[in-house]
C-alpha cells in the first residue's frame, strides 16, 4: 500500500466513510489531537525516566482514541476512569512541589520546555474541540480529558524541573 492516494488533492479526506473538506472543525479538532500526539512522541524520546514515559505513553494512546471519536468511531471511547487517572498523576506529582505564588515563565530544562509546548498544544486541541461540540454532539469526557491533560503537563513541567533542580522562573508583572 502507499502512503499517497491522491484523493485529498482537492482539499478533501475521508473520515470513517464521508468526505469532509480539510478545513472543517472535525478535522481540525482531531488534527490538533494529533498533533499534540506528535510533540509527547517528542517528549518520551527525550525522557529518561520510565514513569515519565509511561505516563506520556498512555496519555498517547488516549489520544488516538480521542481523535477517532473525533472522527466519528465508537469503537472506544474515552471514559470517566481516563480522567480519574490524569488527576491521580497530577495530585502524586502536585503534593511533592513547592507552592506557586506568581505566574511561571513556561521553561526549564529540554525536557521540561517540551512539557509545557505540549500544555499550549493541548490548550489549542481543547479549543478546537469544544467549538465543535457547539455543532455537533460529543462525548463529554473528551473535553474534560483535555481540560485535566493541560493541568498534567503543567504539572509534569514544574515537576521535572524540580527533580533536576531547575528553578523555575516567576513571572514579574
Amino acid at each position: 500500500m502507499r502512503i499517497y492516494t491522491r484523493r485529498g488533492d482537492k482539499g478533501e479526506t475521508e473520515i470513517i466513510g464521508r468526505r469532509v473538506g480539510k478545513e472543517e472543525e472535525v478535522v481540525e479538532s482531531y488534527g490538533s489531537v494529533d498533533e499534540l500526539n506528535a510533540f509527547l512522541g517528542w517528549v518520551r524520546s527525550l525522557s529518561k525516566e520510565r514513569g515519565e514515559k509511561e505516563v506520556v505513553e498512555r496519555i498517547q494512546r488516549d489520544l488516538l482514541v480521542i481523535g477517532a471519536e473525533l472522527a466519528g468511531d465508537r469503537t472506544h471511547k474515552i471514559k470517566r476512569e481516563d480522567i480519574r487517572y490524569l488527576e491521580k498523576e497530577i495530585d502524586k506529582r502536585e503534593r511533592k512541589l513547592p507552592p506557586l505564588h506568581a505566574f511561571i515563565l513556561p521553561g526549564g530544562d529540554e525536557i521540561a520546555s517540551a512539557f509545557h509546548i505540549a500544555r499550549t498544544v493541548c490548550r489549542r486541541a481543547e479549543r478546537r474541540v469544544v467549538a465543535l461540540s457547539k455543532k455537533k454532539a460529543i462525548n463529554k469526557n473528551i473535553i474534560a480529558y483535555l481540560n485535566r491533560l493541560s493541568d498534567l503537563l503543567f504539572i509534569m513541567a514544574r515537576y521535572h524541573n524540580f527533580k533536576e533542580g531547575v528553578r523555575e522562573e516567576e513571572w514579574k508583572g
